[in-house]
C-alpha cells in the first residue's frame, strides 16, 4: 500500500490498481485540486475541513468516472448540488478493483455536550489501513496502519495516544492537525509514548508518497 498525505485529513491511498482520495476539505484545496487518476473518494463527514464542495467539483472534473462513498449526512449536502454518491456506512462494504472498503462508526466525536453530533463514518481499506475520521471508533479488527487524529476541538492528545494503544497498529501517522499552528507537541508525545508499546509513529512529509 502507498499513501500520500496531502495535508490535514486528505490522503491519496493506492492499493493494487485502486486509487482513493479521502476528505477533500478546506485546508488542502490547492493540493487536492491537482490530483488525477482517482477511482474513489471517501468522505467521512460533512465539516468543511473534510468536505469543501467547490473544490470537490474540481476534483470530480479532473477525475471522470470517480465514485464518491459516504454517509447520509454528507449525502444530503451532495444532493443539493446534484453530486452523485453511494452510501457506505457502518457495517457496509464495497469492493472496487478487488479492494474491500468497509465502513465503521456512526457519529462524530462529541465536541460539547449540547452540540448535536453529525454522521461520521470511518473506513477500513484492504483490511489493513483504518482512517476513523473525527472519532475514536474501534473497529474490532486487526489494523496494520492507522491514521491517528492528533489535534482538534473534540480531542485531547492523551485520548489519541490511548486510542492508538487500544488499536495496536504496526504503524500510525498523524492526521487532523492543520489547525495547529505548531504541531510539535501533538507529534512528539505520541512518538515517545507509542514507541514504548512497539508502535511506530511516523510523521509523513506532505505531498510525498510512502509505501507501507
Amino acid at each position: 500500500m502507498k499513501i500520500t498525505k496531502l495535508g490535514h485529513c486528505c490522503l491519496v491511498i493506492e492499493e493494487g490498481n485502486l486509487r482513493i482520495l479521502t476528505d477533500p476539505g478546506l485546508y488542502t484545496i490547492q493540493e487536492q485540486n491537482n490530483v488525477k487518476n482517482i477511482d474513489v473518494i471517501l468522505i467521512t463527514h460533512e465539516h468543511q475541513d473534510h468536505l469543501h464542495i467547490e473544490s470537490l467539483k474540481i476534483v470530480l472534473g479532473n477525475n471522470p468516472g470517480v465514485k464518491i462513498f459516504s454517509n447520509k449526512g454528507v449525502g444530503k449536502i451532495l444532493e443539493k448540488d446534484a453530486i452523485a454518491y453511494e452510501l457506505l456506512e457502518h457495517g457496509q462494504k464495497k469492493i472496487v478493483k478487488g479492494v474491500e472498503i468497509e465502513g465503521f462508526g456512526e457519529l462524530h466525536a462529541e465536541i460539547y455536550r449540547t452540540l448535536t453530533s453529525v454522521d461520521n463514518t470511518g473506513y477500513l481499506v484492504a483490511n489493513k489501513f483504518f482512517y476513523p475520521g473525527d472519532s475514536f471508533y474501534k473497529p474490532g479488527r486487526e489494523v496494520e496502519i492507522l491514521a491517528l487524529p492528533v489535534g482538534g476541538p473534540w480531542l485531547k492528545i492523551s485520548e489519541s495516544v490511548d486510542y492508538a494503544l487500544d488499536i495496536k497498529p504496526k504503524i500510525c501517522f498523524p492526521v487532523h492537525e492543520a489547525m495547529l499552528k505548531l504541531p510539535g507537541v501533538a507529534h512528539r508525545i505520541p512518538s515517545e509514548l507509542l514507541s514504548k508499546a512497539g508502535i511506530n509513529f511516523f510523521v509523513p512529509e506532505n505531498g510525498k508518497e510512502f509505501s507501507f
